[in-house]
């Protein structure tokens, strides 16, 4: 399973607000239309589009063949219920955080499940294409981005750097850092090599500010 939201959950950030306007048009919008509204490329739509589909909250409309020229790809919001009743993702987050770090070396086992995680993140967003170090790195901003990470691209030198400016685990980061960072950074660092691309993760630096994680990063011969 390589999707970031579940069923269950609602979506976040940017991929919310396609499937806004998805709820609010009156018949099926094309990823241009939903471009146009949002203000943004319709790249970003369409990487958010693929994972609404798979979850089953988007389906693709036929498009009319009858009008000449090529048809765009149309997208409609499913009609289903809205899932609802008290969620306690946070309890369960707080019990396996607790269980992992009282066992052995917990930092280690900490990044290699966010790096198995990592590995299946948004990996048909590559289509099997070899992505380029400025591609990985806008990729993996985009995926940060709807985690809710708030990531920006930062240079240092000649290092190319991401800061994060907010953890989607805020309290759990503050009392079990020895696991909560360890797994973003596995995660960062799995879904890059699920990509097979030229840039990696290098370390993250927790907290350097108070409002500020550090993401470094190695460019394995490429140029930016």
């Amino acid at each position: 399973m390589s999707t970031i939201v579940r069923p269950s959950e609602e979506p976040s950030g940017r991929r919310r607000d396609v499937l806004r306007v998805l709820k609010a048009a009156p018949g099926p919008v094309s990823i241009i239309a939903i471009a146009d509204e949002l203000g943004v490329h319709p790249n970003t739509v369409r990487f958010h589009l693929d994972t609404l589909v798979s979850d089953g909250r988007v389906e693709r409309v036929e498009p009319d063949h009858k009008r000449p020229g090529r048809p765009p790809l149309m997208f409609r919001a499913t009609r289903q219920m809205d899932p609802g009743g008290p969620r306690h993702y946070r309890l369960l987050a707080e019990i396996l955080t607790m269980s992992l770090a009282a066992g052995r070396d917990p930092r280690a086992k900490a990044q290699a499940a966010g790096r198995a995680w990592g590995r299946r993140l948004e990996s048909r967003a590559t289509h099997g294409k070899e992505m380029g170090a400025k591609e990985s790195i806008d990729h993996l901003v985009g995926v940060l981005d709807e985690l809710g990470f708030a990531p920006e691209r930062r240079e240092s030198g000649e290092e190319q750097q991401i800061g994060l400016r907010h953890c989607p685990f805020l309290e759990l980061a503050e009392t079990r850092a020895s696991v909560v960072c360890p797994i973003h950074l596995g995660l960062m660092q799995g879904a890059l090599e699920s990509w097979e691309s030229p840039v990696a993760v290098d370390r993250l630096d927790a907290f350097v500010e108070p409002d500020l994680c550090l993401v470094h990063l190695t460019l394995e011969g490429a140029t930016r």
